[in-house]
């Protein structure tokens, strides 16, 4: 324990020296966005509660001592015209698993305007990553991970690439059923955008997942992670639960602290066999409306 201790004290240390409600002064806030609408619809609390290809994006280390090769599609419509299509694929090379992930993000029709009546011309942003991950275990019950990310944002006329950097920890306790995550996100930066560089939004997620063994067809798994942004005085508490039942259907739920304007998320998810379907609802208050999240799995 008094390694795994060490290890996060390390990273954080390394790592020290958006969403439109949440504070920050970072950029490139489409990697606040969740990948996997499991995770979505579980509070968000993918860094503790990923459990498949989508560790790629939460935390790298739970990659390690996943044997499947799998690939998954998911589409976000989230609020104010944002969308996202993101692809995640995973197989292992040389005894070593590894992920790639493609994440591209845009905002259409926003308008330009000098002054009151018509606009005068619309646009569209553009963001997006591909990203390589790889995972394995320093010794039996502790994984590490890392991700390399390459960053593009197209803003009107203007372009900036950069590269970003996460690593991640998993300690599977002796307690049956319990893991321990630590991951730290979006190390790294970007190229001048026309007269300033994009800060990335660090991150760091620390937190428990647990599944309880009950003598049914039931399958309960709950997760809870600490949600720091470096930059910033902003911090949060991603909570989640999900319902199996005989491996086929899954009732999800979640909550997200210290956001003005959204806290509850939810779902579903259906099996069959290697494949699977899910979907995560995120209602956002003041009139926003709701982000819908789509995820396809086919495990092989």
């Amino acid at each position: 324990m008094k390694k795994i201790v060490l290890i996060i004290i390390t990273i954080t240390f390394f790592s020290i020296t958006i969403f439109p409600q949440s504070a920050g002064n970072s950029g490139l806030s489409f990697l606040k966005l969740g990948f996997g609408a499991r995770n979505i619809a579980m509070g968000d609390a993918g860094a503790a509660a990923s459990n498949d290809v989508t560790s790629l994006f939460y935390n790298p280390a739970k990659l390690a001592g996943n044997e499947n090769s799998e690939i998954m599609f998911m589409h976000n419509q989230w609020i104010q015209d944002i969308r996202s299509e993101l692809l995640g694929v995973k197989f292992n090379f040389l005894s070593l698993p590894l992920a790639l992930g493609i994440n591209v993000t845009s905002i259409n029709d926003i308008e330009v305007r000098t002054r009151p009546g018509n606009p005068e011309t619309t646009f569209n942003a553009n963001y997006s990553f591909v990203s390589l991950s790889t995972g394995f275990h320093l010794v039996n019950n502790l994984s590490f991970g890392a991700t390399i990310k390459y960053l593009y944002e197209g803003l009107y006329t203007d372009e900036s690439n950069g590269f970003g950097f996460d690593f991640g920890l998993n300690y599977t306790t002796n307690v049956e059923g319990l893991s321990l995550a630590a991951a730290i996100r979006n190390l790294g930066s970007m190229n001048q955008l026309r007269v300033e560089k994009t800060q990335l939004p660090n991150e760091l997620r620390i937190g428990p997942s647990y599944q309880f063994n009950l003598p049914s067809d039931f399958q309960i798994t709950a997760a809870a992670e600490f949600l720091k942004y470096l930059q910033a005085n902003d911090t949060h508490f991603n909570l989640g639960a999900e319902i199996l039942y005989n491996n086929l259907i899954a009732l999800r739920g979640g909550y997200q602290t210290g956001y003005i304007s959204k806290g509850f998320t939810g779902g579903i998810g259906l099996r069959w066999g290697n494949l699977s379907f899910d979907y995560a609802i995120s209602p956002f208050q003041l009139g926003l409306g709701s982000g819908n999240s789509i995820s396809l799995n086919f495990k092989f």
